[in-house]
Protein backbone atom coordinates (compact mmCIF):
# COMPACT_ATOMS: atom_id res chain seq x y z
CA UNK A 1 0.00 0.00 0.00
CA UNK A 2 3.09 2.33 1.03
CA UNK A 3 4.43 1.59 -2.35
CA UNK A 4 1.42 2.98 -4.44
CA UNK A 5 0.83 5.62 -2.25
CA UNK A 6 4.35 6.83 -2.58
CA UNK A 7 4.23 8.66 -5.89
CA UNK A 8 1.71 10.75 -4.61
CA UNK A 9 3.66 12.15 -2.47
CA UNK A 10 6.63 12.45 -5.01
CA UNK A 11 4.47 14.22 -7.51
CA UNK A 12 3.09 16.53 -4.47
CA UNK A 13 6.44 17.45 -3.43
CA UNK A 14 7.17 18.85 -6.59
CA UNK A 15 4.45 21.06 -6.84
CA UNK A 16 5.06 22.24 -3.76
CA UNK A 17 8.44 23.47 -4.52
CA UNK A 18 6.84 24.70 -7.84
CA UNK A 19 4.46 26.61 -5.60
CA UNK A 20 6.90 28.14 -2.84
CA UNK A 21 8.70 29.79 -5.87
CA UNK A 22 6.04 31.53 -7.14
CA UNK A 23 6.10 35.07 -5.20
CA UNK A 24 3.15 36.03 -7.01
CA UNK A 25 1.29 33.04 -5.46
CA UNK A 26 2.40 32.94 -2.36
CA UNK A 27 2.15 37.33 -1.31
CA UNK A 28 -1.18 37.66 -2.37
CA UNK A 29 -2.13 34.32 -0.57
CA UNK A 30 -0.03 35.42 2.65
CA UNK A 31 -1.61 39.15 2.69
CA UNK A 32 -5.35 37.58 2.84
CA UNK A 33 -4.42 35.24 5.15
CA UNK A 34 -3.27 37.67 7.53
CA UNK A 35 -5.30 40.56 6.89
CA UNK A 36 -8.76 39.30 6.67
CA UNK A 37 -9.18 38.37 9.82
CA UNK A 38 -8.68 41.62 11.24
CA UNK A 39 -11.32 43.33 8.62
CA UNK A 40 -13.70 40.80 10.10
CA UNK A 41 -13.00 41.37 13.29
CA UNK A 42 -13.13 44.63 12.84
CA UNK A 43 -16.57 44.23 10.96
CA UNK A 44 -17.84 41.65 14.06
CA UNK A 45 -17.22 44.73 16.39
CA UNK A 46 -19.37 47.34 14.78
CA UNK A 47 -22.14 45.26 13.78
CA UNK A 48 -22.03 44.16 17.70
CA UNK A 49 -22.08 47.44 18.90
CA UNK A 50 -25.12 48.37 16.62
CA UNK A 51 -27.10 45.12 17.38
CA UNK A 52 -26.67 45.45 21.03
CA UNK A 53 -29.03 48.69 20.82
CA UNK A 54 -31.81 46.37 19.75
CA UNK A 55 -30.79 43.63 22.15
CA UNK A 56 -30.82 40.98 19.21
CA UNK A 57 -29.13 38.52 20.67
CA UNK A 58 -30.40 35.46 18.59
CA UNK A 59 -27.99 37.27 15.72
CA UNK A 60 -25.51 38.15 18.04
CA UNK A 61 -25.09 34.37 19.16
CA UNK A 62 -24.67 33.50 15.68
CA UNK A 63 -22.20 36.29 13.94
CA UNK A 64 -18.79 34.68 15.21
CA UNK A 65 -19.52 31.49 13.63
CA UNK A 66 -20.71 33.07 10.39
CA UNK A 67 -17.89 35.69 10.43
CA UNK A 68 -15.51 32.09 10.76
CA UNK A 69 -17.52 30.77 7.62
CA UNK A 70 -16.70 33.86 5.84
CA UNK A 71 -13.29 34.06 6.77
CA UNK A 72 -12.80 30.04 5.79
CA UNK A 73 -13.84 30.83 2.35
CA UNK A 74 -11.60 33.63 1.26
CA UNK A 75 -8.35 32.62 1.40
CA UNK A 76 -10.00 29.32 -0.59
CA UNK A 77 -10.58 31.33 -3.65
CA UNK A 78 -7.08 33.07 -3.65
CA UNK A 79 -5.47 29.12 -3.67
CA UNK A 80 -7.99 28.33 -5.86
CA UNK A 81 -5.20 29.36 -8.96
CA UNK A 82 -2.75 26.48 -7.84
CA UNK A 83 -5.58 23.92 -8.73
CA UNK A 84 -6.81 25.58 -11.75
CA UNK A 85 -2.94 25.54 -13.29
CA UNK A 86 -2.40 22.23 -11.98
CA UNK A 87 -2.17 20.57 -15.64
CA UNK A 88 -2.31 23.05 -18.14
CA UNK A 89 -0.43 25.28 -16.42
CA UNK A 90 2.55 22.49 -17.09
CA UNK A 91 1.31 22.36 -20.28
CA UNK A 92 1.80 25.96 -21.34
CA UNK A 93 5.19 25.85 -19.79
CA UNK A 94 6.19 22.72 -21.47
CA UNK A 95 6.67 20.70 -18.30
CA UNK A 96 3.92 18.26 -18.95
CA UNK A 97 5.38 15.83 -21.05
CA UNK A 98 8.00 14.64 -18.59
CA UNK A 99 5.04 14.54 -15.74
CA UNK A 100 3.10 12.09 -17.88
CA UNK A 101 5.69 9.97 -19.17
CA UNK A 102 6.79 9.20 -15.39
CA UNK A 103 5.68 5.32 -14.78
CA UNK A 104 3.11 6.41 -12.21
CA UNK A 105 -0.49 5.51 -12.66
CA UNK A 106 -3.60 7.76 -13.44
CA UNK A 107 -4.70 7.79 -10.01
CA UNK A 108 -1.35 8.82 -8.52
CA UNK A 109 -0.94 11.54 -10.65
CA UNK A 110 -4.48 13.05 -9.86
CA UNK A 111 -4.08 12.87 -6.34
CA UNK A 112 -0.85 13.88 -6.37
CA UNK A 113 -1.99 17.11 -7.56
CA UNK A 114 -5.48 17.26 -5.50
CA UNK A 115 -3.46 16.59 -2.78
CA UNK A 116 -0.98 20.11 -2.74
CA UNK A 117 -4.34 21.88 -4.23
CA UNK A 118 -6.17 20.94 -1.35
CA UNK A 119 -3.75 21.78 1.64
CA UNK A 120 -2.77 24.74 0.49
CA UNK A 121 -6.13 26.74 0.65
CA UNK A 122 -6.54 24.43 3.89
CA UNK A 123 -3.34 25.71 5.78
CA UNK A 124 -4.69 29.39 4.97
CA UNK A 125 -8.04 28.80 6.01
CA UNK A 126 -7.24 27.17 9.24
CA UNK A 127 -4.71 29.87 9.89
CA UNK A 128 -7.19 32.72 9.49
CA UNK A 129 -9.46 31.23 11.12
CA UNK A 130 -7.22 30.61 14.25
CA UNK A 131 -5.83 34.21 14.22
CA UNK A 132 -9.40 35.27 14.40
CA UNK A 133 -10.37 32.99 17.10
CA UNK A 134 -7.65 34.48 18.97
CA UNK A 135 -8.86 38.17 18.72
CA UNK A 136 -12.57 37.04 19.61
CA UNK A 137 -10.78 35.15 22.99
CA UNK A 138 -9.10 38.73 23.64
CA UNK A 139 -12.41 40.66 23.16
CA UNK A 140 -14.55 38.76 25.37
CA UNK A 141 -16.76 37.77 22.71
CA UNK A 142 -18.75 34.66 22.83
CA UNK A 143 -17.28 31.80 21.43
CA UNK A 144 -19.17 28.94 19.17
CA UNK A 145 -20.15 25.83 20.72
CA UNK A 146 -17.87 22.88 20.64
CA UNK A 147 -20.07 21.00 18.23
CA UNK A 148 -20.63 24.26 16.02
CA UNK A 149 -16.95 24.37 16.12
CA UNK A 150 -16.69 20.94 14.58
CA UNK A 151 -19.29 22.03 11.65
CA UNK A 152 -17.42 25.06 10.41
CA UNK A 153 -14.17 22.95 10.19
CA UNK A 154 -15.58 20.28 8.44
CA UNK A 155 -17.84 22.91 6.33
CA UNK A 156 -14.27 24.90 5.48
CA UNK A 157 -12.80 21.67 4.46
CA UNK A 158 -15.64 20.34 2.48
CA UNK A 159 -15.75 23.79 0.70
CA UNK A 160 -12.05 23.14 0.20
CA UNK A 161 -12.23 20.09 -1.38
CA UNK A 162 -15.03 20.57 -3.48
CA UNK A 163 -13.51 23.87 -4.73
CA UNK A 164 -9.94 22.35 -5.42
CA UNK A 165 -12.08 18.96 -6.88
CA UNK A 166 -13.71 20.88 -9.58
CA UNK A 167 -10.48 23.11 -10.18
CA UNK A 168 -8.69 20.09 -11.16
CA UNK A 169 -11.41 18.93 -13.76
CA UNK A 170 -11.69 22.46 -15.56
CA UNK A 171 -7.61 21.88 -15.55
CA UNK A 172 -7.67 19.00 -17.00
CA UNK A 173 -10.50 19.82 -19.48
CA UNK A 174 -8.57 23.16 -20.44
CA UNK A 175 -6.48 24.22 -22.90
CA UNK A 176 -5.25 27.21 -21.95
CA UNK A 177 -4.39 28.90 -18.23
CA UNK A 178 -6.68 31.94 -19.53
CA UNK A 179 -9.85 29.64 -20.07
CA UNK A 180 -9.05 27.57 -16.73
CA UNK A 181 -9.45 31.40 -15.06
CA UNK A 182 -12.67 32.36 -16.65
CA UNK A 183 -14.34 29.19 -16.20
CA UNK A 184 -13.39 29.44 -12.72
CA UNK A 185 -16.15 31.63 -12.06
CA UNK A 186 -18.19 28.76 -12.61
CA UNK A 187 -16.80 27.21 -9.35
CA UNK A 188 -16.66 30.35 -6.97
CA UNK A 189 -20.26 31.33 -7.47
CA UNK A 190 -21.83 28.27 -7.16
CA UNK A 191 -19.89 27.92 -4.05
CA UNK A 192 -21.22 31.31 -2.28
CA UNK A 193 -24.80 30.70 -3.31
CA UNK A 194 -24.38 27.64 -1.47
CA UNK A 195 -22.84 29.44 1.66
CA UNK A 196 -25.84 31.70 1.54
CA UNK A 197 -27.95 28.69 2.40
CA UNK A 198 -25.69 27.33 4.89
CA UNK A 199 -25.10 30.87 6.75
CA UNK A 200 -29.24 30.57 7.11
CA UNK A 201 -28.78 27.23 7.98
CA UNK A 202 -26.23 28.99 10.48
CA UNK A 203 -28.69 31.49 12.31
CA UNK A 204 -31.64 29.13 12.38
CA UNK A 205 -29.36 27.30 14.96
CA UNK A 206 -30.37 23.21 13.48
CA UNK A 207 -27.32 21.69 13.84
CA UNK A 208 -28.82 18.33 11.75
CA UNK A 209 -29.41 20.27 9.09
CA UNK A 210 -26.10 21.70 8.90
CA UNK A 211 -24.70 18.27 9.35
CA UNK A 212 -26.82 17.62 6.37
CA UNK A 213 -25.33 20.66 4.10
CA UNK A 214 -21.92 19.02 5.05
CA UNK A 215 -22.69 15.48 3.98
CA UNK A 216 -24.23 16.81 1.07
CA UNK A 217 -21.07 19.06 -0.14
CA UNK A 218 -18.76 15.90 0.97
CA UNK A 219 -20.64 13.59 -1.31
CA UNK A 220 -20.84 16.06 -4.46
CA UNK A 221 -16.62 16.34 -3.97
CA UNK A 222 -16.28 13.06 -4.12
CA UNK A 223 -18.05 12.76 -7.12
CA UNK A 224 -16.24 15.37 -8.96
CA UNK A 225 -12.78 13.77 -7.44
CA UNK A 226 -14.30 10.37 -9.35
CA UNK A 227 -15.16 12.25 -12.52
CA UNK A 228 -11.96 13.86 -12.58
CA UNK A 229 -10.08 10.35 -12.84
CA UNK A 230 -12.72 8.89 -14.55
CA UNK A 231 -12.19 11.36 -17.99
CA UNK A 232 -8.04 11.91 -16.84
CA UNK A 233 -6.02 10.74 -20.26
CA UNK A 234 -2.41 11.61 -20.72
CA UNK A 235 -2.29 11.32 -24.60
CA UNK A 236 -5.42 14.09 -24.71
CA UNK A 237 -3.76 16.43 -22.59
CA UNK A 238 -0.58 16.16 -24.95
CA UNK A 239 -2.19 15.82 -28.41
CA UNK A 240 -5.18 18.94 -27.63
CA UNK A 241 -3.98 21.95 -28.17
CA UNK A 242 -6.95 24.17 -28.70
CA UNK A 243 -11.09 23.50 -28.78
CA UNK A 244 -12.81 24.79 -30.92
CA UNK A 245 -16.83 24.86 -30.52
CA UNK A 246 -18.09 23.30 -33.11
CA UNK A 247 -21.90 23.88 -33.10
CA UNK A 248 -22.82 21.66 -35.87
CA UNK A 249 -20.68 18.88 -34.73
CA UNK A 250 -22.53 18.93 -31.24
CA UNK A 251 -25.88 19.20 -33.31
CA UNK A 252 -25.04 16.32 -35.69
CA UNK A 253 -24.27 14.01 -32.54
CA UNK A 254 -26.58 14.72 -30.48
CA UNK A 255 -29.26 14.03 -33.48
CA UNK A 256 -27.31 10.89 -34.33
CA UNK A 257 -27.74 9.35 -30.55
CA UNK A 258 -30.95 10.65 -30.37
CA UNK A 259 -32.49 8.90 -33.34
CA UNK A 260 -30.43 6.01 -33.72
CA UNK A 261 -30.55 5.68 -37.00
CA UNK A 262 -34.05 4.99 -36.62
CA UNK A 263 -36.48 5.74 -39.89
CA UNK A 264 -39.66 4.73 -38.49
CA UNK A 265 -41.62 5.59 -35.04
CA UNK A 266 -41.94 2.46 -34.42
CA UNK A 267 -38.20 1.37 -35.03
CA UNK A 268 -37.27 4.16 -32.50
CA UNK A 269 -38.83 3.00 -29.77
CA UNK A 270 -37.19 -0.45 -30.37
CA UNK A 271 -33.74 0.39 -31.28
CA UNK A 272 -33.06 4.31 -29.75
CA UNK A 273 -35.31 4.23 -27.08
CA UNK A 274 -35.33 0.60 -25.69
CA UNK A 275 -31.57 0.81 -25.52
CA UNK A 276 -31.37 4.20 -23.29
CA UNK A 277 -34.28 2.41 -21.27
CA UNK A 278 -32.58 -0.72 -20.44
CA UNK A 279 -29.54 1.07 -19.34
CA UNK A 280 -31.46 2.99 -16.70
CA UNK A 281 -33.23 0.06 -15.63
CA UNK A 282 -30.51 -0.12 -12.73
CA UNK A 283 -31.54 3.62 -11.75
CA UNK A 284 -34.95 2.51 -12.41
CA UNK A 285 -35.39 -0.05 -9.23
CA UNK A 286 -33.05 1.92 -7.04
CA UNK A 287 -35.30 4.81 -7.26
CA UNK A 288 -38.04 2.99 -6.32
CA UNK A 289 -36.20 1.84 -3.74
CA UNK A 290 -36.00 5.16 -2.46
CA UNK A 291 -39.46 6.09 -3.40
CA UNK A 292 -40.29 3.14 -0.60
CA UNK A 293 -37.99 4.73 2.08
CA UNK A 294 -38.90 8.27 1.69
CA UNK A 295 -42.55 7.89 1.99
CA UNK A 296 -42.31 5.90 5.10
CA UNK A 297 -39.61 8.06 6.53
CA UNK A 298 -42.34 10.79 6.06
CA UNK A 299 -44.77 8.98 7.57
CA UNK A 300 -42.83 8.01 10.08
CA UNK A 301 -41.49 11.46 11.12
CA UNK A 302 -44.82 13.23 11.02
CA UNK A 303 -46.63 10.23 13.06
CA UNK A 304 -43.94 10.71 15.63
CA UNK A 305 -43.67 14.49 15.81
CA UNK A 306 -47.47 15.79 15.01
CA UNK A 307 -49.25 13.28 17.20
CA UNK A 308 -48.81 15.45 20.21
CA UNK A 309 -49.69 18.99 18.84
CA UNK A 310 -52.63 16.99 17.46
CA UNK A 311 -53.32 15.52 20.84
CA UNK A 312 -53.23 18.65 22.75
CA UNK A 313 -55.53 20.63 20.36
CA UNK A 314 -58.97 20.97 21.00
CA UNK A 315 -62.15 19.50 19.61
CA UNK A 316 -63.25 22.29 17.64
CA UNK A 317 -60.25 22.54 16.22
CA UNK A 318 -59.96 19.23 14.79
CA UNK A 319 -63.50 19.40 13.60
CA UNK A 320 -62.59 22.71 11.85
CA UNK A 321 -59.32 21.34 10.45
CA UNK A 322 -61.49 18.24 8.91
CA UNK A 323 -63.95 20.11 7.68
CA UNK A 324 -61.37 22.27 5.96
CA UNK A 325 -59.68 19.27 4.70
CA UNK A 326 -63.33 17.95 3.64
CA UNK A 327 -64.19 21.03 1.65
CA UNK A 328 -62.60 20.87 -1.96
CA UNK A 329 -62.57 24.06 -4.21
CA UNK A 330 -64.90 24.78 -6.73
CA UNK A 331 -63.24 23.86 -10.05
CA UNK A 332 -65.31 25.88 -12.14
CA UNK A 333 -64.61 28.71 -10.47
CA UNK A 334 -61.16 28.87 -11.22
CA UNK A 335 -61.75 29.46 -14.80
CA UNK A 336 -59.46 27.81 -16.76
CA UNK A 337 -56.60 28.00 -14.65
CA UNK A 338 -57.28 24.06 -13.69
CA UNK A 339 -56.87 22.56 -16.67
CA UNK A 340 -55.19 19.70 -18.43
CA UNK A 341 -52.45 22.14 -20.14
CA UNK A 342 -51.97 23.67 -16.75
CA UNK A 343 -50.95 20.34 -15.20
CA UNK A 344 -49.43 19.26 -17.71
CA UNK A 345 -46.87 22.60 -18.05
CA UNK A 346 -46.64 22.51 -14.14
CA UNK A 347 -45.53 18.97 -14.39
CA UNK A 348 -43.50 19.01 -17.16
CA UNK A 349 -41.12 22.33 -15.63
CA UNK A 350 -40.53 19.86 -12.25
CA UNK A 351 -38.99 17.27 -14.47
CA UNK A 352 -37.19 19.82 -16.05
CA UNK A 353 -35.97 21.19 -12.76
CA UNK A 354 -35.26 17.60 -11.18
CA UNK A 355 -33.17 17.04 -14.61
CA UNK A 356 -31.48 20.71 -14.17
CA UNK A 357 -30.41 20.15 -10.77
CA UNK A 358 -28.79 16.90 -11.41
CA UNK A 359 -27.09 17.72 -14.23
CA UNK A 360 -25.35 20.68 -12.01
CA UNK A 361 -25.05 18.21 -8.98
CA UNK A 362 -24.07 14.62 -10.69
CA UNK A 363 -27.87 13.64 -9.60
CA UNK A 364 -27.58 14.66 -6.31
CA UNK A 365 -29.59 17.65 -6.15
CA UNK A 366 -32.10 15.80 -9.07
CA UNK A 367 -32.50 13.01 -6.26
CA UNK A 368 -33.19 15.42 -3.45
CA UNK A 369 -35.97 17.01 -5.12
CA UNK A 370 -37.59 13.25 -6.10
CA UNK A 371 -37.31 12.37 -2.42
CA UNK A 372 -39.40 15.60 -1.67
CA UNK A 373 -41.94 15.15 -3.90
CA UNK A 374 -42.37 11.17 -2.89
CA UNK A 375 -42.22 12.25 1.20
CA UNK A 376 -45.05 14.82 0.73
CA UNK A 377 -47.15 11.58 0.01
CA UNK A 378 -46.21 9.77 3.33
CA UNK A 379 -47.02 12.82 5.22
CA UNK A 380 -50.21 13.54 3.73
CA UNK A 381 -51.07 10.34 4.11
CA UNK A 382 -49.97 10.28 8.20
CA UNK A 383 -51.83 13.50 8.91
CA UNK A 384 -55.23 12.10 7.14
CA UNK A 385 -54.16 8.76 9.73
CA UNK A 386 -54.07 11.35 13.03
CA UNK A 387 -56.76 13.27 11.89
CA UNK A 388 -59.26 10.43 12.39
CA UNK A 389 -59.87 10.22 8.46
CA UNK A 390 -59.79 6.99 6.12
CA UNK A 391 -57.12 8.02 4.15
CA UNK A 392 -57.32 4.74 1.66
CA UNK A 393 -60.04 5.72 0.39
CA UNK A 394 -58.69 9.24 -0.22
CA UNK A 395 -55.38 8.18 -1.98
CA UNK A 396 -57.55 5.87 -3.93
CA UNK A 397 -59.61 8.34 -5.27
CA UNK A 398 -57.30 11.64 -5.18
CA UNK A 399 -53.84 10.03 -6.20
CA UNK A 400 -54.45 6.65 -7.82
CA UNK A 401 -56.60 7.61 -10.93
CA UNK A 402 -53.84 10.08 -12.58
CA UNK A 403 -50.88 8.59 -9.92
CA UNK A 404 -51.07 5.37 -12.23
CA UNK A 405 -49.10 7.34 -15.08
CA UNK A 406 -47.68 10.39 -13.20
CA UNK A 407 -45.96 8.54 -10.63
CA UNK A 408 -44.34 6.38 -12.84
CA UNK A 409 -43.63 9.10 -14.99
CA UNK A 410 -41.58 11.29 -11.96
CA UNK A 411 -40.04 7.92 -10.80
CA UNK A 412 -38.35 7.47 -14.53
CA UNK A 413 -37.34 10.90 -15.24
CA UNK A 414 -35.77 10.74 -11.58
CA UNK A 415 -34.14 7.74 -12.20
CA UNK A 416 -32.41 8.71 -15.81
CA UNK A 417 -31.29 12.11 -14.00
CA UNK A 418 -29.51 9.35 -11.47
CA UNK A 419 -28.27 6.93 -14.55
CA UNK A 420 -26.73 10.10 -15.78
CA UNK A 421 -24.89 11.55 -12.43
CA UNK A 422 -23.23 7.67 -12.39
CA UNK A 423 -22.35 7.70 -16.03
CA UNK A 424 -20.63 10.82 -15.39
CA UNK A 425 -18.59 9.27 -12.83
CA UNK A 426 -17.57 6.23 -15.08
CA UNK A 427 -14.60 5.79 -17.30
CA UNK A 428 -15.48 6.27 -20.62
CA UNK A 429 -13.00 4.68 -22.87
CA UNK A 430 -12.26 6.00 -26.51
CA UNK A 431 -14.74 8.96 -25.46
CA UNK A 432 -14.02 12.84 -24.69
CA UNK A 433 -16.04 14.24 -21.57
CA UNK A 434 -18.16 16.75 -24.42
CA UNK A 435 -19.11 13.26 -26.07
CA UNK A 436 -20.68 11.71 -22.97
CA UNK A 437 -22.12 14.52 -22.06
CA UNK A 438 -23.77 14.53 -25.61
CA UNK A 439 -24.73 10.90 -25.36
CA UNK A 440 -26.33 11.30 -21.80
CA UNK A 441 -28.27 13.99 -22.88
CA UNK A 442 -29.44 12.45 -25.42
CA UNK A 443 -30.44 9.37 -23.50
CA UNK A 444 -32.27 11.52 -21.26
CA UNK A 445 -34.43 13.12 -24.19
CA UNK A 446 -35.16 10.00 -25.92
CA UNK A 447 -37.17 8.99 -22.01
CA UNK A 448 -38.13 12.07 -21.60
CA UNK A 449 -40.40 12.36 -24.95
CA UNK A 450 -40.47 9.20 -25.77
CA UNK A 451 -42.33 8.30 -22.45
CA UNK A 452 -42.38 10.54 -19.30
CA UNK A 453 -43.97 13.56 -21.79
CA UNK A 454 -46.82 11.15 -23.33
CA UNK A 455 -47.31 9.93 -19.31
CA UNK A 456 -47.68 13.45 -18.45
CA UNK A 457 -50.27 14.48 -20.59
CA UNK A 458 -52.34 11.20 -19.93
CA UNK A 459 -51.85 12.38 -15.86
CA UNK A 460 -52.97 15.72 -16.30
CA UNK A 461 -56.27 14.60 -18.65
CA UNK A 462 -57.54 12.13 -15.50
CA UNK A 463 -56.35 14.86 -12.89
CA UNK A 464 -58.05 17.73 -14.52
CA UNK A 465 -61.54 15.81 -15.65
CA UNK A 466 -61.67 12.42 -13.62
CA UNK A 467 -59.93 12.57 -10.14
CA UNK A 468 -61.74 15.60 -8.51
CA UNK A 469 -64.99 13.85 -10.05
CA UNK A 470 -64.17 11.07 -8.16
CA UNK A 471 -62.68 12.74 -5.21
CA UNK A 472 -65.95 14.68 -4.60
CA UNK A 473 -68.19 10.99 -4.55
CA UNK A 474 -65.94 9.59 -2.06
CA UNK A 475 -65.54 13.02 0.18
CA UNK A 476 -68.69 13.68 -0.07
CA UNK A 477 -69.72 9.75 1.59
Amino acid sequence: MFNKLRPVWLIAQRELRDQFRDWRVLVPMAILTLCFPFLMNEFAKQTVDFLNQYEADLILDRLVPFSIMIIGFFPITVSLVVALESFVGEKERGTIEPLLTAPFDDWQLYFGKLLVGAITPLIASYISIGLYLLMVSNQGLKMPEPSVMVQLFLLTTAHAILMVSAAIVISVQSTSVKAANLLASFIVIPVAILMQGEAVMLFWGNETVLWLGIAGVLIISLLLIRVGIAHFEREYLLGREIDNLNFKWMVRKFWLSFTGGATSLRQWYVQAFGSSFRRALPAMALMMLVAVVSAWLSYDWVVANASDAIASASSEDLASLQENIGELPDLSSLGGKLNASFLFLNNTRAMTIIFLAGMASFSVLGVLIYMINISLIGGVYAILELLGMSPVPIFLAGVLPHGIFELPALLIGSAVVLYIGAALVTPQTGKSMGEVVIDLMADWAKIFVGLVVPFLGLAALIEAYITPAILLQVLGN
